[in-house]
C-alpha cells in the first residue's frame, strides 16, 4: 500500500532525503517535470491540456522526531525534538538513528528510582536518553554522529475494523492524496509541491509558491482528531468516520471562502461525506502559501489523525478514502467549471 510506505519512510525536518527519493520514484511514471529546489522541496508538474491556468497542492513530506545532541560516558545518547513533540509519549519507545537506522530504544530513570516528586511532575526532554547498544561514548561515536536524526521505529498496519495505525500521517495523507491526482490529466497545469521543513516553521512551501506562482492553492494535511475522553464537545476538532475535514481557519491562514464554497459542493454532489474542522489550532504550509508574492488564494483540506505528532497515530481509512476523492473530484471541477475564484484577482499580468 502507498500511504505505508510513505509513512515507514524517514524524513524529519530538514533531512528529508528518504521520503523525497520515495516520492519521486513514485511520481517519475506520471509527470512532465521534476525539480528539487535549493531547499529541498520537490516540485512535479503534470502539464495540462490547456495550461491556462496554474493550480498548485502542496503537502509537507517532514514529520516530527528527534535529533542526537550529546553522548554519556556509557554510550546512551542525548536528543531533542524536532517539531512539535511531547516527551511524555516517548519513553520506550522503538526508534531508529542516522542514516543506517539502528534500532535504539528510548529510555528515562526507571519508576524505582524517581522520587516521589518526580512522579508527579511531566518528564522533560533532557530526561530521555536513547540507547543503541554502545558499550561507551567512543563506541557511540563511532556509530552516531552529532545531527543524526532519530526517527519513530512503526510499522504501518492496519487496526481493528476499518482504521490504520503507523507514524508520520502528518502529512504522509497529503503526500499520497497528491501523488494519486498527479496521476490524472486536467486541462490546467497541475503542480504537486512536497514542501520541506513544515514542521519547524511551514519553511518550505513560501519558496515552492514563489517559484510555482499558482493561480490557486490547496493545502492538503493531516490534523488532530481530539475525539478522546474528557474533551468539551465545542473543543474536538475533528472525529474519525465523518469524513475530511475542511478549515475555515486556523493560526496560520484564513481559507479562501470561494474555494472552502467548490469544495463544500463537490463533496455534496459526489456524495463525499466531509466535516469542518471546529477550532483554530496548528499552522499550515497555506499561511505561507497565502502570503506569497502578490498573494496566492488558498484553502485547506485536512485528514483527522488521532495521537497526532507522536510515534504512533490512527486513522480512519474510510476517511482516507474520501480525503483522496474529494481532492480529485475539486480539480475534476476545475475543468468543469473553471477557478472558483474572481478572473481579475487571479489573472497573471506577465
Amino acid at each position: 500500500m502507498l500511504l505505508a510506505k510513505l509513512s515507514e519512510a524517514s524524513g524529519i525536518s530538514g533531512q528529508e532525503g528518504e521520503i523525497r527519493a520515495t516520492i519521486r520514484n513514485e511520481i517519475a511514471p506520471y509527470v512532465d517535470e521534476i525539480k528539487i529546489d535549493p531547499i529541498g522541496n520537490l516540485v512535479a508538474l503534470k502539464r495540462g491540456r490547456t495550461g491556462k491556468a496554474r493550480v498548485m497542492l502542496a503537502a509537507h513530506m517532514d514529520e516530527v522526531g528527534l535529533m542526537v545532541v550529546g553522548f554519556e560516558s556509557n554510550g546512551l545518547l542525548h536528543v531533542d525534538s524536532v517539531g512539535g513533540v511531547d516527551p511524555r509519549v516517548l519513553v520506550s519507545k522503538m526508534v531508529y538513528v542516522g542514516r543506517n537506522k539502528l534500532p535504539g530504544v528510548i529510555g528515562s530513570k526507571p519508576i524505582h528510582l524517581l522520587e516521589r516528586e518526580d512522579m508527579d511532575r511531566a518528564t522533560k526532554m533532557d530526561a530521555l536518553l536513547v540507547d543503541i547498544g554502545a558499550k561507551n561514548k567512543e563506541d557511540a561515536e563511532k556509530l552516531v554522529k552529532l545531527g543524526d536524526p532519530v526517527v519513530f521505529a512503526t510499522k504501518c498496519e492496519p487496526l481493528g475494523d476499518g482504521f490504520m495505525k503507523g507514524k508520520a500521517f502528518d502529512d504522509r495523507v497529503g503526500c499520497c492524496a497528491i501523488i494519486e491526482a498527479l496521476k490524472v490529466q486536467h486541462d490546467f497545469d497541475l503542480y504537486g509541491a512536497f514542501t520541506v521543513q513544515e514542521e519547524v516553521g511551514l519553511r518550505g512551501a513560501g519558496v515552492a509558491a514563489f517559484q510555482i506562482e499558482p493561480d490557486l492553492a490547496i493545502v492538503l494535511e493531516g490534523t488532530t482528531a481530539h475525539d478522546v475522553p474528557e474533551t468539551p464537545e465545542h473543543s474536538v476538532s475533528t472525529v474519525p468516520g465523518k469524513g475530511p475535514a475542511i478549515v475555515y481557519m486556523d493560526r496560520s491562514w484564513v481559507g479562501d471562502k470561494r474555494i472552502i464554497d467548490r469544495l463544500v459542493e463537490t463533496a455534496e454532489a459526489a456524495s463525499v461525506p466531509y466535516q469542518f474542522k471546529r477550532t483554530v489550532t496548528g499552522g499550515t504550509d497555506a499561511g505561507r502559501i497565502g502570503l506569497t508574492r502578490e498573494g496566492i488564494p488558498a484553502a485547506v483540506v485536512s485528514m483527522p489523525c488521532r495521537f497526532i505528532h507522536s510515534p504512533v497515530s490512527v486513522i480512519n481509512l474510510s476517511d482516507f478514502e474520501n480525503y483522496v476523492k474529494l481532492a480529485g473530484l475539486f480539480l475534476d471541477s476545475l475543468d468543469e467549471r473553471g477557478l472558483p475564484i474572481d478572473e481579475g484577482s487571479c489573472k497573471k499580468t506577465n
